[in-house]
């Protein structure tokens, strides 16, 4: 059995790792690397391995730095069953045909430029057309059913609370007559996050693959949180006009931010005060998470049994915004609002026309809730970089900038090692991190050795190993 990181190794973007055992390859998502243009482009168009020799994709959930680079995959020449939970299947239907949209949105403004320096033009990694086609892939595989996908490979998918249908990944392996277990967490999921229920415990394996996002540090509380945005929305609506622009992922965070905004309404902590929800996919997706109440947890049924709504993403002051024409309107609000848009790190789609209208207005309060890659430009703004490059024109960034970190769908270190810890020591052969910067992954692996769990490494790109 061979283990080799392609993707997510000593970052957080681009997750694929491949499984070789009993002839067989066996890839672990397909995500999308983020970063610099040109090194993106580069690295998420040119696999580091023949797509059709890959038998077949076991996907995590549907986050596009996880699942964003599945077409791409399809194009060049896979065939194989994609595994992953219904609701990964059901995000994936509305997050995919959206990847292909801005692909080709992208590529066009790119060779517009190209085309004026005289420069050849590129083609996209992918179309919408390619993304829907990719669909036909998909097998749903429920949580805790037993499903032989391979020779001597039995697949669990198990529940990791970080979004809907978010899975961590059980491989139980037969190779040459030896039993082994491979257990891979995806991304995992807080204790006690609003909607979703909690990350499950899995207690036995020999390799584990293991995210460390925040391995570094430690998130506020959710009471925190709630407090920050229930201190920023007052302090706009004390002010004449302002907005307040909160990029957000379409999954999961803005059906958050809505639920606890919808929370705080109904206790008279906040005034009234207009909410837009500008993301065709964010509208999209939260139709899918009404589709699967199975995966909320004990306290969001009853907030839905109680409320006037039965529903936590609908409210009086909630619109969701669909037509271009109307996202446009909203440069025109004169009074106090917020605007949740995507992209959640500001690499694309409406938040980005939001922000080259409103950045250099001192009135306007740019929220960040979710984790900020590098070299991305929500990490620059909120890094104090000004000016900025919004489409490829400087502006200087005169809002307010503000940052509220306890809305992270990850587990922070001590959850991280909370779970890790739960694995029998004396089964667990090699634990690898993944999914984080290095001072991240380091400062987990550090806690997690004093903690007395050996084995534990950071494998970088490329890297293989042979789990005997």
């Amino acid at each position: 059995m061979r283990l080799q990181f392609w993707g997510a190794a000593r970052t957080v973007t681009g997750s694929m790792h491949l499984l070789e055992v009993n002839d067989r390859k066996i890839l672990l998502d397909c995500g999308l690397f983020q970063g610099r243009r040109a090194l993106s482009y580069d690295r998420n168009l040119n696999f580091p391995f023949d797509p059709a020799e890959i038998d077949l994709l076991v996907l995590s959930h549907a986050h596009i730095d996880h699942a964003g680079n599945i077409p791409n995959l399809i194009k060049q020449g896979f065939r194989g069953n994609i595994y992953c939970t219904p609701a990964t299947r059901d995000l994936s239907a509305a997050m995919l045909p959206d990847s292909g949209r801005i692909q080709e949105s992208d590529i066009a403004y790119l060779n517009k430029k190209r085309s004026r320096k005289g420069e050849p033009p590129v083609q996209p990694l992918y179309t919408m057309t390619d993304a829907v086609d990719s669909l036909q892939y998909f097998v749903s595989l429920p949580y805790w059913r037993h499903l032989p996908i391979a020779p001597g490979v039995t697949l669990t998918f198990h529940d990791a609370g970080h979004i809907l249908g978010s899975a961590i990944v059980v491989l139980d392996i037969d190779e040459d007559g030896q039993q082994k277990r491979l257990v891979f967490s995806g991304d995992l999921g807080r204790q006690g996050m609003a909607i979703l229920r909690d990350p499950e415990f899995i207690d036995r394996a020999d390799y584990v693959i293991m995210e460390s996002t925040y391995g570094a540090r430690d998130h506020e509380s959710l009471g925190e949180a709630s407090k920050k945005l229930r201190e920023v929305v007052n302090r706009v609506c004390g002010r004449n006009g302002g907005k307040v622009l909160v990029p957000s992922f379409a999954v999961g965070r803005t059906q958050e931010l809505v639920y606890t905004l919808h929370q705080l309404r109904d206790a008279h902590k906040i005034p009234s005060l207009p909410v837009f929800v500008d993301s065709p996919l964010a509208v999209n997706v939260t139709e899918v998470f009404r589709l699967h109440p199975d995966s909320y947890n004990a306290d969001i049924r009853e907030f839905m049994a109680e409320d006037k709504h039965h529903s936590p993403f609908g409210f009086e002051e909630l619109t969701y915004v669909r037509k271009v024409a109307d996202s446009k309107e909203l440069n025109f609000l004169r009074e106090p609002a917020m605007i949740i848009s995507a992209s959640g790190m500001c690499e694309g789609g409406r938040i980005l026309h939001h922000l080259k209208n409103n950045i250099e207005d001192p009135q306007t309060t740019i929220l960040f809730v979710g984790f900020q890659a590098e070299n991305t430009l929500g990490r620059r703004i909120l890094d104090g970089q000004s000016p900025v490059k919004i489409f490829g024109e400087e502006y200087e960034v005169r809002a307010q900038v503000e940052r509220i970190e306890g809305y992270s769908a990850h587990a922070d270190r001590t959850g991280l090692k909370t779970w890790a810890l739960h694995f029998d020591r004396q089964q667990l052969k090699k634990l690898f991190l993944v999914h984080g910067e290095l001072k991240a992954a380091a400062a987990l692996s550090v806690s997690l050795e004093g903690a007395g769990l050996e084995h534990v490494t950071i494998p970088e790109r490329g890297q293989a190993f042979d789990l005997n």
